[in-house]
C-alpha cells in the first residue's frame, strides 16, 4: 500500500490522481506564505458576543413565511466503501469498528485530495460528512508519521470543537494519536498545563487558540497543516481577524482545508489569501437552503398571548424537541424559569453559562431528556443535534443571516423542518386575540 504524499514546496500537482472527478481550479503563482504579507487589516479582534454579530436590520415579517415546501428530486450519488480507499490497515480497522461501510459525497471526492496535499475548499451542507473528509486522512497521514504531520482545526464555537474531538479520539482509539481542545468557558490553567504534554492535532475556537499563542504556551512552527470547519459562520460571528492571527504563526503550513456550507462574495479575497492555489469540491450550491422548512409567523396582541400560544405549541406532541431563540440572556432566562414553572422539561443555554453546564444542556436536549432549549444565538450556530422538530423565534431576529442559522437547526439533512417567529401587532390594530391554535 502507497504512502501518503505531503506535498512540499517543489512538488506538482498531479491532475490524474483524482480520478477524473469534476473539481474547479483557482491558480495563482505565489506561495501559500504569500498571505504572510498581505496589507494591514482594520477592524476589531472578534469577540463581541455571538448574538451581536450580525448587522442589524428591519425584516419583514412576510418574507419569513413558506408555507409550500419544496421537494428537489435527489440525485443517485455514487460513491466507494471506506474498504477500497488506501488507508492504513489501523485506520481500516477503526472505521470497521465504528460502521462506517460507505464513504459520502464529500468524502468520496476529498480524502485522497487531501493525502495527495492539495489545498482543498469543500462546499457541503451539515450532516454531509465533513468532519470525516478531514479528520480521515489526518490520521492517515500521523499513522506514517507522527512528527511531521501535525495540524490545528478551527471551529466557531466551543460545541463543535468538542463534537470534532470527540470523533477525533473514536477515530484514534489505541493508536496512540493525541488531541488537545482549546475552548473558552474553560481553564485557562488547565489548558497551559495540557499543552505541555505531546498533541499532534489541537482543535478548537480562535479566541482561545489566539490566548494560548499569546501565552507562549501554544507554539505552531511546526504545524503543516490548517482546517477551516464551517469557515462562512466563522465570519459571520466575526473570526476573521483571530483567524488570520493564528496563520501568521504558522511559518511551515503547506496545506489548508476549508470547509463552508454556503459560499459568499465576502469569503473570496480572505480565501485568495490563504489558499492562491486550490481545488474546489462542491456538493451543494454553496447556498442557505431553507425550501424544506415549514415556515409561519404568528401575530400576537401582548406577551400574555405570546406565552398562552407558545405552552400551547409545547403541549403538542409532535414537537418532541424545540429550540427556542431569544436576542438576550435576561431575556432567555425569564423564559426559561416561567416554563420551568409550568412544569416543561426546558433548560437553557447562552453565554453566561459554564462550558460543563452548557454541554450537559445539549447533552440532555440530544438525548430527550429535556423537550425544550431556550437560548440566544450561541445556539444557532455549529450545534449537531437531530430531529429537532420545532424552532421557535420568541422575537423578529436582528438580521437575514440571524434567522436564517437559526431555523437551519431544523430541517437539517434534508428532512422537513418547522419554524415559526412570533410578531407584535402594531398598537393601531384592534384585532382580538386569536382563540384558534396557529395552524403549523
Amino acid at each position: 500500500m502507497r504512502k501518503p504524499k505531503t506535498r512540499g514546496k517543489s512538488q506538482e500537482k498531479n491532475p490524474k490522481s483524482f480520478r477524473g472527478k469534476r473539481t474547479e481550479k483557482r491558480e495563482n503563482s505565489k506561495s501559500n506564505r504569500s498571505f504572510r504579507s498581505r496589507p494591514k487589516r482594520k477592524g476589531g479582534s472578534g469577540r463581541s458576543s455571538a448574538g451581536s454579530r450580525f448587522k442589524k436590520q428591519q425584516l419583514d415579517p412576510n418574507t419569513l413565511i413558506n408555507k409550500t415546501l419544496t421537494q428537489t428530486e435527489k440525485k443517485e450519488v455514487v460513491t466507494r466503501s471506506f474498504a477500497s480507499l488506501p488507508l492504513h490497515a489501523k485506520l481500516q480497522s477503526r472505521l470497521k469498528v465504528k460502521k462506517f461501510v460507505d464513504t459520502t459525497e464529500i468524502q468520496d471526492k476529498t480524502i485522497e485530495m487531501i493525502l495527495e496535499g492539495e489545498n482543498i475548499m469543500g462546499i457541503a451542507n451539515t450532516g454531509t460528512g465533513k468532519t470525516g473528509a478531514f479528520l480521515i486522512p489526518i490520521i492517515e497521514r500521523l499513522l506514517y508519521n507522527k512528527k511531521k504531520n501535525r495540524s490545528i482545526v478551527l471551529v466557531p464555537t466551543r460545541e463543535l470543537a468538542q463534537q470534532v474531538e470527540t470523533e477525533f479520539k473514536s477515530l484514534t482509539k489505541g493508536l496512540q494519536i493525541y488531541s488537545h481542545c482549546l475552548i473558552g468557558g474553560t481553564n485557562i490553567n488547565k489548558d497551559v498545563s495540557k499543552l505541555r504534554r505531546e498533541a499532534h492535532i489541537i482543535i478548537g475556537t480562535p479566541g482561545r487558540v489566539n490566548d494560548m499563542l499569546n501565552r507562549r504556551a501554544l507554539k505552531l512552527f511546526d504545524t503543516t497543516n490548517l482546517v477551516l470547519d464551517e469557515f462562512d459562520t466563522m465570519l459571520d460571528m466575526g473570526f476573521q481577524q483571530e483567524v488570520l492571527k493564528i496563520v501568521d504563526q504558522m511559518p511551515n503550513r503547506q496545506q489548508t482545508i476549508l470547509f463552508s456550507a454556503t459560499q459568499t462574495e465576502k469569503q473570496k479575497a480572505i480565501i485568495q489569501n490563504l489558499m492562491p492555489e486550490y481545488q474546489k469540491v462542491r456538493v451543494s450550491q454553496g447556498e442557505s437552503n431553507t425550501d424544506n422548512i415549514y415556515q409561519d409567523v404568528i401575530r400576537v396582541e401582548n406577551p400574555e398571548e405570546k406565552n398562552q400560544i407558545l405552552q400551547e405549541l409545547l403541549r403538542r406532541k409532535e414537537y418532541r424537541k424545540v429550540l427556542i431563540f431569544l436576542d438576550t440572556k435576561r431575556q432567555v432566562t425569564r423564559l426559561y424559569r416561567q416554563l420551568k414553572k409550568n412544569d416543561f422539561r426546558v433548560d437553557e443555554i447562552h453565554g453566561d453559562k459554564s462550558q460543563n453546564y452548557r454541554s450537559k444542556a445539549i447533552q440532555n436536549f440530544k438525548s430527550g431528556k429535556i423537550q425544550v432549549m431556550v437560548a440566544t444565538d450561541v445556539a444557532s450556530r455549529g450545534i449537531d443535534i437531530d430531529n429537532i422538530s420545532l424552532v421557535v423565534n420568541y422575537h423578529i431576529p436582528g438580521s437575514r443571516e440571524s434567522y436564517v442559522h437559526r431555523i437551519g437547526r431544523t430541517g437539517r439533512a434534508g428532512k422537513e423542518g418547522h419554524a415559526i417567529t412570533f410578531v407584535q401587532k402594531s398598537g393601531s390594530q384592534s384585532a382580538k386575540p386569536r382563540q384558534n391554535k396557529p395552524s403549523l
